[in-house]
């Protein structure tokens, strides 16, 4: 990274830190900050990994203001944000819009809405990530509802039921209420009969194409305009399952010269030959359409607002229709943009990534290189941070970059302070291989620190006897020094590292550097990354730690403790 963009980095992080500062009068957090950064700075996002090492200094000075320099330097800086958040309502301590029109009704009630044909990849944390925080905010609740009424096209995957409700609580939300539609059928056919009831239905056996050809040109089904008993007649048939996929359905009678022909008398009920995967809903033939099955349980679960993608308007409208005849009140709508995810090679697509674990590409929806709620999970990334991040992009209808930086920051936040150190050496080329030299003199045991920050939790006993191993880049041209962390300065001679006795103040000065090491019998640890598996050695006692334990590897990063009972250990790369 050139210095021109470092110094853009810097203002921007400033920038950014002080409206964090003065919006809640309290210190900057790098967690809060990082989503808009790199969200609004799309060139920074390729240097993410040195981010955070600029803008931390940054913060430091931030938080080092009283609130009235705060609050001058920000006018100073970026008058019109200052000025924004003036304009905002006192208390607000997130970045989501108030929701519209909430005095209306006496209690807020939203939902998620997932199809369960597979676990969720990052971007499906959006909604409950949203969600949930607009519930929690107004004291309301959500439901969750698995819109499963097409058990061929988008096959229910009986395993993604519980991996999806497992998720939300993973992100720290729980529905106060969980339905199946495919347990609801009974219900959307007897909305069915009363909209032909209404007049507001027919049965239609036009091919697909026809009707298209129809619809385009504005004129009506000639099944339209059928009389009633013949309408609920073919209805019932359909219901029993006497029609085979493609030869009838339901349609809602709407405007037939509507301007956009995608409302002009939609599909409310067709015909599947394939048997839905549940047992419970196996013998049903005649499904709704999303569009009917959904609008009719937003109303029967009282549910007063949506969020959906802004490629879905239209459903609003097509539902409006079915409202219409039932004389009901449509929810409040809101649209957001897709999310668009950084730092992954895999699409962000179930169907995709469904195939590459098929194909023997990806080992399962946990690997690390999958951008999916159980990878992230697995790398010892927390739900919180996934959410902090999410709920930061706001609600905005155009699509929006969520840099994983971001996430990475709020996790760092999180864990930062209760991750004891670590060291692991890595045989890999990319840091020079592993080296192998035996020490000569020093004490025989290395006291580093649990955590650098908290002297109370004491050291971490690692025995120097014999061999150490180190990264080859890190190896010191013979007669050169070098810091080995926790035990001291040693010199690189005949092959071996010979302890000098020099004191920390080499490494003050800046003549020599601090490394990390570890005894060349420890044992052997797998690291998984998004990059692949790296092996190398971890110092002693990462095999007494526990599983699921973070930890941060010195120099390296934060992982999350997998197996340590296997040959190799593994553990889960989480972010630097």
């Amino acid at each position: 990274m050139d210095d021109d963009l470092k110094d853009r980095v810097r203002e921007a992080a400033e920038a950014d830190a002080l409206l964090n500062a003065v919006k809640h009068d309290s210190e900057a957090q790098v967690g809060a900050i990082m989503g808009p950064l790199m969200g609004q700075n799309p060139e920074f996002r390729e240097h993410g990994d040195q981010i955070p090492g600029i803008v931390a200094p940054v913060i430091e000075r931030v938080n080092g203001m009283s609130a009235e320099e705060r609050r001058d330097r920000l006018a100073e800086l970026a008058p019109e944000r200052l000025e924004e958040l003036e304009s905002e309502d006192e208390g607000e301590d997130h970045p989501l819009p108030d929701l519209p029109d909430v005095e209306a009704y006496d209690e807020i009630k939203m939902r998620v809405a997932p199809n369960p044909n597979g676990p969720w990849h990052v971007g499906h944390a959006r909604m409950p990530a949203v969600i949930g925080t607009y519930a929690e905010c107004y004291d309301g609740s959500f439901v969750c509802r698995f819109d499963d009424t097409d058990p061929e096209t988008k096959r229910p995957d009986l395993d993604a039921y519980d991996q999806i409700l497992d998720a939300i609580d993973y992100l720290g939300f729980e529905p106060s209420e969980v339905i199946k539609a495919s347990d609801r059928v009974e219900t959307y056919y007897e909305h069915a009969r009363e909209l032909i009831e209404l007049g507001g239905a027919y049965t239609c056996s036009c091919s697909g194409e026809t009707f298209s050809d129809l619809k385009n040109s504005a004129e009506p089904c000639p099944h339209r305009d059928k009389d009633q008993e013949t309408i609920r007649e073919e209805f019932e048939a359909m219901v029993d399952g006497e029609y085979s996929s493609g030869e009838m359905v339901l349609r809602v009678k709407t405007d037939i010269e509507h301007k956009n022909p995608a409302l002009r008398d939609w599909v409310a009920f067709r015909m599947i030959d394939t048997p839905h995967p549940r047992e419970e809903a196996s013998d049903y033939r005649c499904w709704p359409m999303l569009d009917f099955q959904s609008g009719v349980d937003d109303h029967l679960t009282g549910v007063t607002h949506i969020i959906r993608g802004i490629d879905l308007q239209d459903s609003a409208k097509r539902q409006g229709f079915v409202y219409d005849y039932f004389d009901w009140e449509y929810p409040e709508v809101m649209h957001w943009g897709h999310v668009q995810i950084d730092a992954y090679d895999v699409p962000m697509s179930t169907s995709s990534i469904i195939e590459l674990i098929e194909a023997g590409d990806l080992t399962g929806w946990d690997d690390p290189r999958a951008p999916t709620i159980a990878s992230l999970r697995r790398r010892g990334i927390r739900g919180e941070a996934i959410v902090d991040a999410m709920v930061e992009l706001g609600t905005s209808t155009s699509n929006v970059d969520l840099a994983m930086s971001s996430i990475y920051a709020n996790n760092r936040e999180l864990v930062d302070d209760g991750a004891p150190r670590a060291f692991f050496v890595r045989d890999d080329p990319d840091s020079g291989g592993l080296v192998e030299r035996q020490v000569v003199g020093g004490p025989d045991v290395a006291e580093p620190p649990v955590h650098p920050d908290h002297e109370n939790r004491g050291t971490r006993e690692i025995p120097v006897s014999g061999a150490v191993v180190l990264e080859g880049d890190d190896l010191p041209a013979h007669d050169e020094r070098v810091w080995l962390k926790g035990f001291g300065c040693v010199r690189h001679t005949r092959d071996a590292l010979e302890f000098t006795g020099d004191d920390i103040d080499v490494v003050r000065d800046g003549d020599v550097d601090v490394v990390h090491w570890a005894p060349a019998d420890g044992p052997r640890l797998r690291l998984r990354t998004m990059e692949g598996d790296v092996d190398g050695v971890a110092e002693p006692g990462i095999v007494d730690a526990d599983v699921d334990d973070v930890v941060q590897f010195v120099r390296i990063g934060f992982a999350r403790l997998d197996d340590l009972e296997s040959d190799p250990a593994v553990a889960y790369y989480a972010h630097p």
